[in-house]
């Protein structure tokens, strides 16, 4: 295996993680600024409010796009796998 497979290989698992915890980050991050508004709004500046809500939209969303998240990691493990032989014998 040559450097640019490995930055290959690399940069093919960076970019598959970022993508499977984007859709969880980004429903947390939404759905903290709304109660982060919601909270300024009300001068009510707990730091428990917050919490529930986050833990209960990024479940939803994981059971939403679960099944998206495991279509994605299966495509990316049979890459991985399939890709071995070539890996080993570098060419």
């Amino acid at each position: 295996m040559d450097p640019a497979d490995a930055i290959s290989l690399t940069q093919q698992a960076i970019t598959t993680s970022l993508l499977l915890s984007a859709p969880l980050l980004l429903v947390g991050m939404a759905v903290g600024l709304l109660i982060g508004l919601a909270q300024a709004l009300t001068q009510v500046q707990d730091q428990t409010v917050a919490f529930v809500p986050k833990i209960v939209a990024m479940f939803v969303a994981l059971l939403l796009c679960l099944p998206w998240l495991t279509q994605k990691m299966i495509e990316y493990s049979e890459l991985l796998i399939t890709n071995i032989p070539k890996t080993i014998s570098g060419g």
